[in-house]
């Protein structure tokens, strides 16, 4: 028995320092959950080099449009409602157009867009400044398609993250969220207090063949989603045909959320 033991912690012992020589980059995509990663295996998955986003801020104005978009991605991701806006937990949410493009100088803005509503939500950055910060590779950018992911198992609540995004699209869960989940979606992983959450481009429907839950309930085709790198995608036709915008497009972070005007 003293042999058997002997080997075990000999064994365990250099599976640690096996673990311990990985980087961390690697740990946090390697080592992740299936459910959190996306990887689990599926016959027709949706795939891109490269996943954009394009809202038609023409058919976005309505305020119930936006709400049911934001309601269908808080449903299917177990995001907690709390009744503050302190402890608000959000994936998508509308602002108002002047303050979401506030450093936008367009003369002569047309009158309907002075006080409409846009959605908003985690840009997925081609350049994202909260994957650089992060200290634990919780958060990262997939090189197979662009999405900027996050791996709440690997969370330290340092919140590095929240302050270098510059569009305000990461919450911290200051009290446990679960109580405040109306009804849970078991196939989606609840989160704990203490970790950063945010919008993942619906990664796990992508990896069973659906559309992200918020262009699915987005009426009159009002969210377009898909390949950039595809000339011959839905997004690709819509901004050759109009003209778009993006947030703070001078910060150098190449955001992949287009506004059609």
């Amino acid at each position: 028995m003293a042999v058997d033991r002997r080997k075990f912690l000999r064994l365990t012992g250099l599976a640690a320092l096996g673990v311990a020589a990985k980087p961390i980059g690697i740990l946090a995509q390697e080592d992740i959950p299936a459910e959190i990663s996306g990887k689990l295996p599926q016959e027709n998955p949706l795939t891109a080099k490269r996943w954009a986003m394009v809202v038609d801020l023409e058919k976005c104005r309505d305020h119930e449009n936006i709400k049911d978009c934001a309601a269908a991605c808080h449903r299917v991701h177990n995001v907690p409602e709390f009744d503050n806006p302190k402890d608000e937990i959000k994936w998508m949410w509308e602002e108002d157009f002047r303050h979401a493009f506030h450093e936008q100088e367009i003369e002569h803005l047309p009158e309907k867009f002075e006080y409409t509503k846009v959605p908003l939500l985690c840009n997925h950055c081609d350049n994202p400044p909260c994957v650089r910060v992060c200290p634990t590779g919780s958060t990262w950018k997939r090189e197979s398609d662009g999405i900027v992911m996050m791996d709440w198992h690997r969370c330290i609540g340092c919140r590095y993250c929240i302050a270098a995004c510059p569009y305000g699209s990461r919450s911290f869960n200051w009290r446990d969220p679960r109580p405040f989940i109306k009804e849970t979606t078991p196939e989606f992983p609840t989160r704990m207090r203490g970790v950063v959450e945010k919008c993942t481009f619906c990664e796990e429907r992508l990896a069973q063949g659906q559309i992200p839950a918020c262009v699915e309930a987005a009426k009159n085709d009002a969210i377009a989603f898909g390949d950039l790198e595809d000339p011959n995608s839905k997004v690709r036709e819509l901004l050759r045909e109009r003209y778009s915008i993006r947030r703070k497009p001078g910060l150098g972070t190449h955001p992949e959320v287009y506004y059609l005007l």
